[in-house]
This record gives structure tokens, C-alpha cells and sequence, in this order.
């Protein structure tokens, strides 16, 4: 039971780090454009450089 006292907080703070890192990621606009890539696999047009 006494492990319960370690775990707790030790799962709280790992799963904030996480809500953190999400967040960030969302404010820095990561997820900007999920239709993009999926439509980019369909194009037969080889492109080395990705467009701006």
C-alpha cells in the first residue's frame, strides 16, 4: 500500500507532462493541416521539397 503513495503522484505529474506537451503542440499549430497529408499520398506528381 505504501507504493500507492510513490505511483500516485508519480502517474499525475507524467499524464500533466503530457496535457503539457499537448497543448503546446496545439498552440504551435502542429495539427494545422491533417487533410493535406492525406491527399498529398494520392498525387501521382513526384516533389523532393514540400510546398510552403
Amino acid at each position: 500500500m505504501e507504493i500507492l503513495a510513490i505511483l500516485i503522484p508519480v502517474s499525475l505529474f507524467l499524464g500533466g507532462i503530457g496535457l503539457a506537451a499537448f497543448f503546446w503542440a496545439m498552440r504551435t499549430k502542429q495539427f494545422d493541416d491533417p487533410e493535406g497529408d492525406a491527399n498529398r499520398i494520392l498525387i501521382k506528381d513526384w516533389d523532393d521539397r514540400p510546398r510552403p
